[in-house]
């Protein structure tokens, strides 16, 4: 019974991931067809330059994304980040936006508002955020925004 479970659990959590299928991310939103994975280690990417200032820790750090499609985060460190929207930023702020709120994933999955996806641990993966709108959607860390830990989402 166990078993027949965990197969059952399985092609259910697969479904999304079916060539052609669709991927009906968790907190109510709109089903997408793709999704565009963001690697998450501030080890692993340096600093670059982007069009709204510095940028690292994000893979790529500027993301160019179809409105319609899905935003996932991947913690590919050994140490716990975060992926929270800075809402209504036109460039990186200087100084952390962050509160504590961003350790807790945000049942918002429409990247047009104010997202997060929580503490990731190593090796965890983020919801899956709708990219509904067009737009520049900036993003950061909260253990490592002074540290240059942001990127960029450019959804057309």
């Amino acid at each position: 019974m166990i078993a027949r479970a965990l197969v059952l659990a399985l092609a259910l959590g697969c479904s999304g991931c079916t060539a052609g299928g669709v991927f009906a991310p968790t907190g109510g939103g709109a089903s997408v067809t793709s999704v565009t994975t963001i690697d998450v280690s501030i080890a692993a990417f340096a600093l670059e330059s982007t069009p709204l200032g510095d940028a690292r820790g994000f893979s790529p750090e500027v993301t160019n994304v179809s409105v319609g499609s899905g935003v996932q985060f991947v913690n590919v460190d050994n140490t716990e980040h975060t992926a929270t929207s800075i809402p209504g930023a036109t460039t990186f702020p200087a100084t952390s936006p962050f509160g504590v709120s961003a350790l807790q994933p945000t049942a918002n999955v429409g990247i047009s508002g104010s997202w997060g996806a929580g503490a990731l641990q190593p090796g965890q993966m983020s919801q899956v955020f709708v990219v509904n709108q067009p737009g520049t959607y900036i993003y950061g860390c909260f253990f490592h925004y002074s540290g240059g830990m942001r990127g960029l989402i450019v959804a057309k």
